[in-house]
């Protein structure tokens, strides 16, 4: 009796084939443990008819072992009437006769009984093993297929995250940030030019501003002088300079 074939359905060739797919694996599990259940259900029916058998046979020894020693407590009943002389003896041996055959009958329908007891019993130890190996066996692919689910659920998302990932890379955003940046270098570039023209502009300014007030103060000192020569006061002070 085979009750795990099905299971090794996952490690045949279709699932080596739909490795690639991650949705098969988990329709392939779930369709075996599902093949599995109906054979627990199968195991238990037999389990439990085999445990009938079982039951009955005991009933059945029981029983024909109350019928031996009754038909032996009944031959020695008429014995005991033919020897008191309530019974002939001829009759009493030939009804004691039929009665111990039947007592021997039963005998052997007992030892048969139980015995076949004793085979039913030992079926039902093996079945109850099967089953409860079923039963481990279905609890255990359940939580692979839990953890399973599980893994194709991340492994979707990340596939989506890096699919996406990929597709900005081999889009035309990473060239476009590129020409950004190169973009905002000329225009610092052009802004430190700028600001460069803007200092050559003031040093020119400062320059000629210093260049006219210069001029200024010549223009001054030659007013001055000149007032000072209208008034006869350049020389009266030459000699106070010696």
């Amino acid at each position: 009796m085979n009750i795990f074939k099905r299971i090794f359905k996952i490690g045949q060739a279709e699932a080596h084939a739909a490795v690639d797919q991650l949705e098969n694996p988990i329709r392939l599990t779930e369709q075996g443990i599902r093949d599995m259940k109906e054979d627990l259900e199968k195991s238990l029916r037999a389990l439990a008819e085999v445990k009938a058998m079982a039951i009955r046979a005991r009933n059945d020894a029981e029983q024909y072992q109350e019928k031996s020693k009754d038909y032996e407590n009944k031959a020695v009943q008429l014995l005991q009437r033919a020897h008191k002389g309530d019974l002939p003896a001829t009759e009493a041996d030939r009804l004691a006769g039929e009665a111990l055959l039947k007592k021997e009958e039963n005998q052997k329908l007992a030892v048969q009984a139980k015995d076949d007891q004793e085979k039913f019993e030992k079926s039902v130890t093996q079945l109850d093993g099967n089953v409860k190996n079923l039963r481990g066996t279905i609890s255990k692919w359940e939580n692979e297929l839990k953890t399973l689910k599980s893994r194709v659920t991340v492994s979707n998302a990340t596939k989506t995250i890096n699919k996406q990932l990929a597709q900005i890379d081999s889009s035309s955003t990473v060239t476009l940030l590129e020409r950004m940046k190169e973009k905002v270098a000329v225009e610092e570039a052009l802004a430190e030019s700028y600001g460069e023209i803007a200092n050559e502009s003031r040093s020119i300014d400062q320059e000629i501003e210093k260049a006219l007030q210069n001029s200024d103060q010549r223009k001054a000192s030659d007013d001055v002088a000149a007032l000072k020569a209208k008034l006869g006061l350049t020389q009266a002070q030459a000699p106070a300079q010696e």
